[in-house]
């Protein structure tokens, strides 16, 4: 039997995404800009299953093709005819969707794999009665041989995402390991060039490390550069220079897709509401014509400065948790339409955003110098193109805009409609008296925690950096570590950023640092009435804010491999942290119970005492997230790491064995939700919108019609692409 945690079960949860008022909204130029921006979305979206592992993008084509001739429907004639139950079938729709929803063969939040739910035989039996074996049997087994061992494949290395031994990746080549990430950070760093677009490759010529840097990039020949290692690195690496290793920066990666993104963004242009969105898509353009991170940069600052679209967008490579080393970028694109009513409350958010910020825990130097108003919106996503959707979003990434001139925030309004909808019967380790209460308010609260955790969470806090230049942006003489009582004696240094600085860690603790934001501010009354709570509303959604955290954190327990000693997916990791910190409070505020569940199965409850959230709870949450912000300040490594570890360690000693807890979360758990997305399509002069039904039959018939225009050159470009990477896995 395979562990449950491999498969998607055939009962998951699959919700249309609506945005059909949204759509219905727009004049006939917004759709149009709305059309091109989704297609470069989703084209460069397909970079993804080449960035998560060596057979995702075959299995896509893989998929493709069969549901091309055949749509589900018509194939599970074929499948009943070849044998397969109803359940085998679903089974297989489950998973071409989850391929789809993920895309690629490892879940996007917890990068776990996850493979078929029926047997290899079945499967490999429906694939060769299927039409598109029937018209192309030669190039359909070379493809099925190319990708059905990896596809069912659960050996130790391959059951989760990780860098060397522990784990699969495509952003390094397979002999790669740790040591290499942190030596090409470093040649990065001195180079002034970002990680964010690029993959790492080594080999070795005649006893020496070869390192190729790869862009990604629609322009591929005559633009690389060979620079040997001891130009630029500096005299700290003096032993690494010994070992003559030699970088090579090449563009390219992804060509054909990143073509295909440069040409629909210009396709964009002609549609642009103003200035600022004409210049920011001309600057993306460049970005991925030619792999300059500088120029998407460029275009950042543009699109903070375009203010109130009525079509909201952002695109390129954007968050790093799927990155081992926490460097560099997923691809991602979305396109979203502005909802107006929930953008007010926002707005007010925002306007009481100097008010809000002194009331944080830590010093006022350790604060920007100047709050720089973000746009913060509520949005109905049209399009979201990657490995999966958030519930809000805070961009853009790059610590040098975030700082000086600003970013915006996202709430994905129609995402959160459908994403944390609970049913009762399905709420684990919960007493029966919370539960009414918490699927009344958990709506309501997390609303209020994604507003927080976005805007003032990821939009707080000023890191200390001395320039190329030798100046620093805070007063060396003056400026004191509250925790230590003595001056700030570490910073950032000239290239060196939060996340090449904190790599593994930093997207974790990040996200642990918002979520602590988020909880200490929702105890704030005006935050409260913003949203529109007052009185024992108001309490019930602090109490329900609290108790979702804690409950999150005990579930995060999925997301954790033992053998390993690693956590696979950053918020889930940082919710563990605080469940962590608010045990420790003591004081009875939370309980943690392992029990026997009416079903005569392992369970477990967890409690908080709503009395004392206003007095133990923040007292606990205003220490810890002092540490973290000075940490993260001073660019404290050492410290931040071993503060950080010390509370991700999962362990069975101590008052909870939580090893033993993960196994029983693990056998009551719940799958995360897959979203079918609509398509746009120009019909004349007109773009219209076309939506489907909220099944693994609809999210499969979205993908198909995604790509219809193009659909052999595409498939043969992923190929072909894969095939070109494929002896770089081995390790």
């Amino acid at each position: 039997m395979v562990d449950s945690q491999y498969y998607l079960p055939n009962d998951i949860g699959i919700a249309a995404l609506d945005c059909c008022e949204a759509f219905r909204l727009l004049s006939p130029r917004e759709r149009m800009y709305a059309h091109h921006l989704s297609r470069a979305a989703w084209y460069g979206g397909l970079a993804v299953l080449l960035q998560t592992s060596p057979e995702s993008a075959n299995i896509f084509v893989l998929l493709q093709r069969i549901f091309r001739k055949q749509t589900p429907a018509q194939l599970e004639q074929v499948a009943t005819a070849v044998g397969l139950s109803s359940e085998e079938y679903l089974a297989f729709l489950v998973y071409a969707a989850g391929l789809y929803a993920n895309m690629g063969n490892y879940k996007s939040f917890g990068d776990t794999k996850f493979i078929p739910n029926l047997p290899k035989d079945k499967l490999k039996a429906l694939v060769w009665a299927s039409q598109a074996f029937q018209d192309q049997p030669g190039e359909m087994e070379a493809l099925w041989n190319s990708c059905s061992c990896p596809l069912y494949s659960l050996e130790d290395r391959q059951k989760q995402l990780g860098l060397g031994d522990k784990g699969i990746t495509t952003y390094f080549s397979g002999n790669c390991g740790l040591e290499d990430a942190e030596l090409a950070q470093k040649f990065l760093d001195s180079q002034n060039l970002s990680a964010y677009n690029t993959r790492l490759f080594k080999r070795e010529n005649g006893g020496k490390a070869c390192y190729e840097v790869r862009l990604a990039s629609a322009v591929q020949k005559g633009q690389s550069q060979r620079v040997p290692c001891c130009l630029f690195l500096t005299v700290q690496l003096s032993v690494v220079l010994s070992l003559k290793k030699e970088f090579t920066v090449k563009r390219g990666d992804y060509a054909p897709l990143m073509e295909k993104v440069s040409y629909y963004v210009q396709q964009a242009q002609a549609h642009a509401a103003n200035d600022n969105q004409k210049k920011m898509l001309e600057e993306y353009r460049r970005s991925f014509t030619f792999g300059s991170i500088e120029a998407h940069k460029e275009g950042s600052r543009y699109w903070i400065k375009d203010k109130g679209p009525i079509v909201e967008s952002y695109i390129g490579f954007i968050e790093s948790y799927r990155d081992p080393f926490g460097s560099r970028g997923e691809f991602e694109g979305f396109v979203a339409v502005v909802n107006k009513a929930m953008s007010e409350r926002f707005a007010k958010l925002v306007s009481s955003a100097e008010i809000l910020l002194p009331e944080l825990p830590w010093p006022r130097d350790f604060e920007k110098d100047i709050f720089l108003k973000p746009d913060f919106t509520s949005l109905d996503v049209l399009t979201f193109a990657g490995s999966g959707i958030p519930a809000g979003i805070n961009i853009p990434n790059y610590d040098d805009i975030r700082q000086s001139e600003g970013f915006k925030n996202v709430s994905l309004g129609n995402v959160l409609a459908v994403a944390y909808a609970t049913q009762k019967d399905k709420l684990t380790f919960l007493e029966e008296e919370d539960k009414d209460v918490y699927i009344k308010w958990k709506g309501p609260s997390f609303e209020v925690q994604v507003g927080l955790h976005e805007l003032l969470g990821h939009g707080s806090g000023k890191l200390f950096v001395q320039d190329d230049k030798g100046k620093f942006n805070f007063d060396q003489s003056k400026v004191i570590n509250p925790e230590t009582g003595e001056q700030v004696s570490s910073w950032y240094r000239g290239s060196e950023t939060w996340d090449s600085k904190f790599s593994t860690i930093a997207s974790s603790y990040e996200e642990c640092r918002a979520e602590c934001v988020g909880l200490y501010l929702c105890l704030n009354q005006q935050v409260l009435s913003i949203f529109g709570h007052e009185g024992q509303d108001a309490e019930d959604v602090v109490y329900i804010n609290w108790l979702n955290m804690v409950r999150a954190g005990l579930l995060g327990l999925e997301f954790y491999t033992p053998e390993s000693k690693s956590w696979r997916q950053a918020h889930m990791q940082a919710r563990f942290v605080i469940l962590r910190v608010l045990l420790e409070a003591g004081e009875g505020l939370v309980g943690l119970e392992e029990m026997t569940g009416q079903d005569g199965r392992p369970d477990a409850r967890i409690t908080l005492d709503r009395s004392k959230i206003h007095t133990v709870g923040k007292n606990a949450i205003h220490r810890f997230l002092c540490k973290l912000q000075v940490f993260k300040s001073t660019a404290d490594v050492e410290g931040g790491r071993a503060l950080y570890d010390s509370y991700s360690a999962v362990s069975d000693g101590g008052s909870h064995n939580f090893l033993r807890l993960r196994e029983t979360v693990l056998l009551r758990k719940e799958a995360r939700k897959m979203f079918v997305q609509a398509n746009t399509r120009i019909n004349g002069d007109s773009v219209e919108l076309v939506e489907y039904e909220g099944s693994a039959a609809g999210l499969i018939r979205s993908f198909i019609e995604r790509f219809q225009e193009d659909a052999e050159q595409l498939e043969a470009d992923l190929l072909e692409l894969n095939k070109r990477d494929a002896p770089c896995w081995c390790c």
